[in-house]
């Protein structure tokens, strides 16, 4: 088992606002490349690379090894719980251009936040699993209740990752402050609408797509897209 970073080795690491930014950019979910960080943020590959060794010796980020490439990903789900805390924290950069308004409006309605759904769409589908009861809270934690029942009223398969990870916990939404659906039912929601086609990922950054498949779907459900 890897040891946990001491306090001071994360709050130094967290210190740079340059770190932060790539710790944002991996909220995404997907591996990326140094080279893709470096692109996104506007810095050179060998910037980003060093603040990179910095996350992980603090072991806030891993890497992984495919072939000649080396991909980035945040280390684990309660370091990306931090970062999304830190969003809810800070207030968001001023809007300078119709792109920016856009993108901002895009992640607004739905995003990852690591490997599960959030934004407008996420908090509609944890009120609606509330609503029918897939999922209840008892002593101030989410249960779910019945997995098959979910994935009938959802019209979805899903497949809940084994591990020591709770079965579903609520994560604070950066732009709507109120919890959406984490742990094993959060990424299998995400994954497996993804896989369906109701959702596609955007390049950029981490906003999704709803299809016209996804619109129609939704729908069905209440959910307006």
């Amino acid at each position: 088992m890897t040891e946990r970073p001491s306090l001071s080795e994360v709050g130094a690491a967290l210190a740079e606002p340059t770190r932060l930014r790539i710790l944002q950019e991996l909220l995404e979910g997907t591996p990326l490349p140094a080279g893709a960080l470096a692109a996104r943020l506007g810095l050179s590959p060998s910037t980003v690379s060093s603040h990179v060794a910095r996350l992980l010796d603090a072991r806030l980020v891993s890497v992984l090894s495919r072939g000649r490439t080396r991909l980035v990903t945040i280390a684990t789900p309660e370091v990306a719980e931090v970062v999304e805390g830190l969003l809810r924290l800070s207030a968001q950069p001023a809007v300078t251009s119709l792109t920016k308004h856009t993108q901002r409006a895009a992640l607004r309605e739905a995003r990852t936040c690591y490997d599960h759904l959030a934004g407008r769409l996420g908090i509609a589908i944890a009120d609606l699993a509330r609503e029918r009861e897939w999922v209840i809270e008892r002593d101030g934690s989410l249960q779910l209740i019945a997995l098959d029942h979910l994935e009938a009223g959802l019209g979805i398969a899903l497949h809940l990752a084994a591990g020591k990870r709770p079965e579903v916990r609520g994560c604070m939404d950066w732009t709507e402050r109120r919890p959406h659906l984490a742990g094993k039912l959060g990424a299998g929601l995400l994954t497996a609408m993804l896989q369906v086609g109701w959702l596609q990922r955007r390049s950029g950054d981490r906003s999704l797509k709803v299809t016209t498949l996804g619109k129609e779907h939704f729908a069905t459900l209440g959910i307006d897209c």
